[in-house]
């Protein structure tokens, strides 16, 4: 066994063992850099100086502050008054109140890009909301996280901007305009299955449809919604990049939190940063291991390897996207999204480019992808959330929420069997790469 292979082993490998053995993943990612490094006998110091250069880079700014401004809206008064929105606009429907969830995850994560967010915000409102009226508690739960996902897809999403930090030369305002339309089906879709379940169970209908109460609380809820608009807006037009339109967004949410809402006290506030903190850490750990991670798999020419042998499998570029679909789908269930990101994609971006697909068709594939391992165990970090809001246990929710899935799935084929998908708002508004 030449050096080569044998260190792939020890990174590989090691990597794994140490998840399975829980290890927090950005520390088994680190350990396995370094064992590997000192395998190859390679500098240390290397180590130090790839993890200053994976955290050193200006569009990665742009993170922390779209956590921040999306705690800060979650904390500020805006979850309920989006509900407000969305139920007046959708509320009038069979299993009016799942229709409402779905449409106040597909507004909040324009907001927050979260999906862990928006389930933990909305969650704590609308599943005893539904209870109360008759809802199960496993499909008020399920609802909330699937529709959770519109989060990491629609703009801003936090998760993009890591993607085209990691693919290099892509677009940030066209990968936010790439993940529109996906957001939009995906939710589309979640809301015919809720209805024809809603129908099947009997759920209850809400208030009927009134012109009137949409316009009150559209004016009640536009000063959070405005914060899409400075985001998606003023990096598609150029008027800031994503770094700009990210502080932009905070001093907004700040504003709108504490004077125009005034649901923003100090002590939510420190809560706010607390949290926000938290959530950066392990971000700004995994994106500096990750760094390490990456170089070691590139120098070891792991890309090739696994691009030959997958190409060896077929030349069809339909099958080979399908067997990307799966990659990632498995990744996701036994990873951290962020984690996938810096690291699977120096892999599978050079394979996605050779059947045809954009880099910011593949990005939108990817997200979606690791969206639905979010809410699918061992490490789902959203279907932990749901569970723990509700109350109901994972075992239950687990079982209820193949129909979703499979709506889900059948969203992800569409988006990458059909580039138009993603492609048409991208390729309308910016037709030239680079902002």
């Amino acid at each position: 066994m030449d050096t080569n292979t044998t260190a792939v082993l020890i990174l590989v490998g090691s990597f794994f063992v140490m998840l399975i053995c829980r290890f927090p993943i950005a520390f088994a990612i680190g350990l396995a850099s370094i064992f590997t490094t000192y395998y190859l006998g390679l500098p240390m110091m290397q180590i130090a100086q790839l993890m200053v250069k994976g955290v050193n880079v200006f569009t990665l700014m742009a993170v922390p502050f779209f956590i921040i401004a999306g705690e800060l809206m979650g904390a500020g008064g805006i979850s309920k008054r989006l509900i407000n929105l969305s139920n007046a606009l959708v509320g009038w429907l069979r299993g009016g109140l799942a229709m409402v969830n779905i449409v106040a995850s597909m507004f909040f994560g324009g907001i927050s890009g979260s999906s862990t967010a928006d389930t933990a915000s909305l969650g704590t409102i609308l599943i005893p909301m539904m209870h109360e009226q008759g809802y199960d508690d496993e499909f008020s739960t399920n609802v909330t996280m699937a529709s959770s996902v519109q989060g990491l897809l629609i703009p801003p999403s936090h998760n993009m901007v890591m993607y085209a930090m990691v693919a290099g030369s892509v677009s940030v305002g066209r990968l936010f305009l790439g993940g529109i339309i996906p957001g939009i089906v995906l939710g589309i879709a979640l809301m015919i299955y809720s209805y024809i379940l809603a129908v099947k169970r009997h759920y209850p209908k809400g208030e009927p449809f009134n012109i009137k109460n949409v316009l009150v609380t559209l004016a009640d809820s536009i000063w959070g919604l405005i914060t899409v608009i400075i985001v998606v807006v003023g990096v598609v037009s150029g008027i800031f990049t994503a770094t700009e339109s990210a502080a932009i967004a905070v001093v907004w949410a700040i504003f709108v939190s504490f004077i125009v809402y005034k649901e923003l006290t100090p002590v939510k506030m420190w809560h706010v940063i607390e949290r926000s903190l938290g959530t950066l850490a392990i971000v700004m750990i995994l994106i500096s291991t990750s760094q390490v991670f990456g170089w070691l798999l590139t120098y070891l020419k792991m890309p090739e390897m696994v691009a030959s042998a997958i190409l060896g499998l077929t030349d069809n570029r339909y099958a080979i996207m399908l067997i990307l679909n799966v990659t990632m789908l498995l990744l996701g269930t036994i990873m951290d999204m962020s984690a996938i990101i810096l690291v699977a994609t120096p892999i599978l971006l050079p394979i996605a480019m050779t059947c045809g697909l954009d880099p910011v068709h593949f990005g939108v594939i990817m997200i979606l992808n690791l969206g639905i391992g979010l809410i699918t165990p061992p490490v789902g970090g959203t279907l932990f959330v749901g569970s723990a809001v509700s109350g109901v246990p994972i075992e239950k929710l687990i079982k209820t929420l193949v129909p979703f899935f499979i709506v889900m799935i059948v969203v992800l084929l569409l988006i990458t069997y059909i580039p138009g998908i993603v492609m048409f708002l991208p390729n309308l508004l910016m037709p030239v790469l680079g902002v």
